[in-house]
Formats: C-alpha cells, structure tokens, sequence
C-alpha cells in the first residue's frame, strides 16, 4: 500500500522541484543512490521499471526507504500497462510514471487512490490525461518534445497543467531556468545527477553534492 497520498506527492514534487529518475540491477546500489539523493534534500524519487525482476529490487528499495529515510516518497516509472501498475501498487509504489497514456493504468491508480503521472506529447494527449485524473503530466522526451517553449505554449491556453518534464534535462543553472521560467511544475532527471568516478563507480558524495547543487538551483529559480 501507498505510503503517501497522490496529493502529498504532488504537493512534494512541487516544493522540491526535481525527482531523480534512476534504475540499477543492484538493489544495494540503488539503496546508495537513493540515500545520496536524500541526503542532498530530495523527498520523490522515481525508480525505473527497466530490467528483468525489477520488481524485485524495487521490492527491496521500498523496504529500506521505509526503514531509513523518513519523508522519502518512492514511486515507479517506464510502466506502460495495468498488470505492471498493479503490481507495483501491490508492492507500495506512492506514484507511477509512465511514457505513454494508457486508461488503464488510471483507473488502477485512482481506485487506489495512488497518484498516476503519464507521459504526454501534445495538448490533446494532455487533456485526455487530466480527464482521466492526472494530476501531473510528464512530457516525454522533453526535449524533442519542443522543450521549454513548448510547455509555455500548452500553459497560455491551459495554465491549469502542471507538466514535468523528463529527458535530457542538464543540472545547470541557465537550462533550469528556461525549463521554470515556463511555468513547469518539476523536473525529472537522471543520467547527469548520478557521477562516476574515472573507473566507472559511482561517488555518492559527488552524487548528493551534485542533487544539492541543483536543488539550490531550483529553490533560487524560484525565489
């Protein structure tokens, strides 16, 4: 079962401006991870449904947030249909991402009462999700979507969206900016927040100074 209702994720998605999207194999790599974010002020993260058993380690993720990082909302992303949703609602996913619309997955998420975040590419398809009751769309890939411009496109007839964006989203200052400058609610993000060290381990100090930096950002972006 969810551990936070759909509104406190989005509510907490708003307030903190970026969700780190992440998978890895290893579910004690991604408890590091997701301790390195948390450190580094983040309270949503989005593990993605990528490789074989990743319920599995979700499974595991799930556990450990619930022991150890108190506030920390952990939901799932890349899921493209209801059995998949299902599952991961069963496993206490408090909110499911997904690249596509499927009506499916909404009404598995709204009779749970669990927040639902499809990805979108056109006003049309956005619309459709709302009437479906997504509070948050994501516009994916965002940045062949039409980027920035076009989430302020979509928000001059439609200000009542709150769009995140994900895919290809740098954590830097002035790429942020254009993204907040639309009027977007959050940002996903992932590749550029996880740093490697030059043999290809990731340095978790380097990934929860990296998460700072750009919660700082974002909090100024803001201000």
């Amino acid at each position: 079962m969810a551990s936070y209702s759909r509104i406190d994720v989005v509510l907490t998605m708003k307030s903190g401006g970026m969700v780190p999207v992440f998978y890895h194999p290893d579910p004690e790599i991604c408890k590091k991870i997701i301790q390195a974010c948390y450190d580094g002020g983040v309270r949503v993260f989005e593990f993605t449904n990528r490789g074989d058993l990743a319920h599995e380690v979700f499974r595991e993720l799930k556990e450990f947030v619930n022991q150890t990082l108190p506030g920390m909302i952990l939901g799932v992303g890349s899921v493209v249909d209801a059995g998949t949703t299902s599952l991961y609602l069963q496993l206490g996913a408090d909110f499911v991402v997904s690249p596509l619309v499927n009506s499916d997955m909404a009404h598995c998420c709204n009779r749970r009462k669990v927040a639902w975040i499809p990805g979108c590419g056109s006003a049309s398809e956005i619309g459709y999700a709302e009437e479906l009751g997504a509070e948050v769309v994501k516009i994916f890939p965002a940045t062949q979507v039409g980027g920035p411009g076009f989430v302020k496109a979509v928000k001059g007839p439609m200000p009542w969206v709150s769009i995140m964006p994900t895919g290809g989203i740098r954590p830097e200052r002035e790429a942020l900016k254009a993204w907040f400058d639309a009027g977007v609610h959050c940002v996903g993000m992932g590749g550029k927040l996880f740093v490697t060290d030059s043999d290809g381990n990731y340095n978790w100090q380097a990934v929860t100074a990296k998460v700072s930096e750009v919660m700082d950002i974002i909090a100024n972006l803001r201000k």
